[in-house]
């Protein structure tokens, strides 16, 4: 059976060291622990871009700035087929505040933080692409 994919905007934060958010996934939630970029659900008549700016404010409690939509990848979870358009954002505002309880490290290739949740592999991937870095971009889990 064919399953709707779930539209999900993802944003991949960017500081100036050049280092990406990566947040873990708090209790409660599938696959509760392992690490991901932030973001969520898109809710009906919504943007990819609203519902980032939503999601971002929701979650971590910043009001974030351009918005660069750059891949979209399919994934199928056990739970769900979601479709993820990830978008870098480069610029933002406020001070982070972990509202769902959730952890988030700043990183680099290889990631040090584990598990990685398995749509956020791709991701590391193409930042190695881009980066010009070879090796495991992050631990297994």
């Amino acid at each position: 059976m064919e399953r709707t994919p779930v539209d999900v905007a993802v944003g991949v934060l960017i500081d100036k060291q050049d280092r990406f958010l990566l947040t873990s996934r708090p209790e409660g939630k599938v696959y509760a622990g392992y690490w991901e970029y932030p973001g969520g659900k898109l809710e009906a008549g919504e943007t990819v871009e609203q519902a980032l700016r939503r999601e971002l404010h929701e979650e971590l409690g910043i009001t974030i700035g351009a918005v660069h939509p750059w891949k979209v990848e399919l994934v199928d979870y056990e739970h769900a087929r979601v479709r993820l358009h990830f978008c870098k954002v480069y610029e933002w505002s406020g001070e982070f505040e972990m509202r769902e309880q959730q952890d988030m490290a700043w990183q680099t290739l290889p990631v040090e933080v584990a598990p990685v949740l398995p749509g956020t592999i791709p991701v590391l991937q193409w930042f190695a692409a881009e980066r010009g870095f070879e090796g495991a971009t992050h631990r297994a889990g």
